[in-house]
């Protein structure tokens, strides 16, 4: 049974914003919007490295077109974690204080150990992330592939950077325009779970795909053209 939890995200300024969930198929944070916090808009790594969710958009976006698009990107987070029952959904906020889905996938889902190449359940599930996103064109995907810590910083890098790859690849044989998405491979840098336990790693193997609204949204937005 799917879970839907509405939450409020609170993140200290040291440890920056971040919530787990161990449910598949689940939403969580929705309706929370912007984030507390140092970090704001960024995942931050153990080390102070940060990888930008988003891309900023240059201008200052108004309350009122930040309501609208949170309104919107509540109704597809659901949406989402509805479809994708492998896949855990939350909300958060982007580098423009604007509210962002994160979609986060399981490697043992997406690949076999050390592999690159989707599995058959990888492709049905990004076959349903494609089919929900038809509909919002106006967004930016970032794809992001994680590792644990077993092996060299540059075999990670390298085998997260080919899975985040592959998930974009697909996505885009599935219609997602590549000017819209980046794929990026983040090693071992932003684990969410403790790599001193098998556990712990099997958490930190994963692909996040972050969805955040790009300049014509915002303008949609003010424009009242989206509601």
């Amino acid at each position: 049974m799917k879970k839907f939890l509405s939450i409020i995200l609170c993140c200290s300024l040291i440890a920056g914003c971040g919530i787990s969930n161990t449910g598949k198929g689940s939403l969580i944070g929705s309706g929370a919007g912007a984030a507390l916090g140092a970090g704001i808009g960024y995942l931050l790594g153990g080390d102070g490295q940060a990888a930008a969710i988003g891309a900023a958009i240059g201008t200052a976006v108004g309350a009122g077109s930040g309501a609208i698009i949170g309104k919107q990107m509540d109704k597809k987070a659901a949406e989402l974690a509805a479809a994708m029952e492998e896949a855990q959904v939350e909300t958060v906020t982007d580098v423009n204080g604007l509210e962002a889905i994160k979609v986060t996938m399981d490697n043992g889902i997406l690949f076999d150990f050390n592999k690159s190449t989707l599995k058959p359940a990888a492709k049905a599930q990004l076959d349903k992330f494609a089919a929900e996103m038809a509909d919002m064109p106006e967004t930016n995907i970032n794809v992001y592939g994680h590792t644990d810590n077993i092996g060299s910083a540059d075999a990670n890098k390298k085998v997260s950077t080919q899975r985040a790859q592959a998930v974009a690849k697909y996505l885009n044989g599935k219609g997602i325009k590549n000017d819209r998405m980046l794929a990026e491979g983040l090693s071992f840098d932003f684990p969410i779970a403790d790599n001193a336990t098998e556990e712990g790693r099997a958490q930190n193997r994963r692909v996040e795909l972050y969805i955040t609204a790009n300049e014509k949204m915002v303008q949609a937005a003010e424009e009242g053209k989206i509601q």
